[in-house]
């Protein structure tokens, strides 16, 4: 279906960027999410996603015949992922920040700041 839908252009930029948004991203915001809602520091995001990113990669390689040791593929992913996590963690932050001591701090945005 997808073969009559893009013609003969191989795997390429829209299979890299389908696995990438829908599930690396997906399961990059979970992590960031998970790891602000247990109060842990923002650099534990690096490991975790350091593994995510890999995983991705492999899906790429087991799914679509990608190369398997890209280290371009694999950076830009790293970035993403680490991007889309980063964000869910502070935003998941700054609402518990707002949530937790409402009478001190407000959300604004990504971040808190005092009443």
């Amino acid at each position: 279906m997808l073969y009559l839908l893009w013609g003969d252009t191989g795997n390429g930029w829209f299979f890299f960027q389908l696995v990438l948004t829908a599930l690396g991203a997906a399961a990059a915001a979970a992590s960031g999410r998970a790891l602000a809602m247990t109060w842990g520091p923002i650099w534990l995001l690096l490991p975790f996603v350091a593994v995510l990113s890999a995983a991705v990669r492999f899906l790429h390689f087991a799914l679509f015949q990608d190369e398997l040791l890209s280290l371009p593929y694999y950076f830009v992913t790293l970035v993403t992922l680490l991007v889309v996590a980063g964000i869910s963690y502070k935003s998941t932050r700054a609402t518990q920040m707002a949530t937790q001591y409402s009478w001190a701090y407000q959300k604004t945005g990504l971040s808190w700041r005092p009443h």
